[in-house]
């Protein structure tokens, strides 16, 4: 099973990549549409945006699977093993809550957006659930990212055992 969310979440890094991308080429095309007019993509601004939320969004899960989010070990270090266990396992517990509600309700902007078929208000009138797709399922795998790394704290594995790469970037 972790085999497949490491591959799911590397899946997603990669989409994410693919959004980063399409946010070079949107950006692009704004700039040699004002140089050239006869090549003027209508929206191209807000393609761009839509793609670097999505590449933002789609990027979280595996970035927490690898340990390069920021984490503040101020306390954490000061800590027995124990308190140290307890505080890890509260603080994603807490982080599962949040960033569950937080793709509830993307999942449920979605729905809605397709419901009263919104659209842009920009010239190229997109349906808005389109771009809305990429924060919600990156804040689904988000969610499932911290519910794994949840459960393996509590099973009382350590974090950094089976993620790619040896040692988690630390910021401190």
């Amino acid at each position: 099973m972790r085999s497949l969310l490491n591959r799911l979440f590397e899946a997603a890094v990669y989409l994410a990549g693919l959004f980063m991308i399409g946010t070079l080429l949107a950006v692009l095309s704004s700039i040699f549409g004002r140089l050239v007019p006869a090549l003027e993509v209508h929206g191209a601004d807000a393609y761009a945006g839509y793609c670097m939320a999505a590449s933002a969004f789609l990027a979280l899960s595996s970035t927490l699977r690898r340990g390069e989010h920021i984490r503040v070990t101020l306390l954490l270090d000061r800590l027995s093993p124990g308190r140290r266990r307890a505080l890890d396992i509260f603080c994603h517990a807490l982080a599962l809550a949040v960033a569950g509600t937080l793709a509830w309700y993307s999942l449920r902007l979605v729905r809605q957006s397709l419901a009263f078929n919104d659209i842009s208000t920009g010239l190229d009138a997109t349906p808005l659930w389109i771009p809305q797709l990429g924060m919600a399922l990156g804040t689904a795998l988000f969610a499932l990212a911290f519910a794994a790394d949840l459960v393996d704290l509590i099973a009382g594995k350590k974090l950094g055992d089976e993620r790619p790469g040896s040692e988690p970037a630390r910021i401190e």
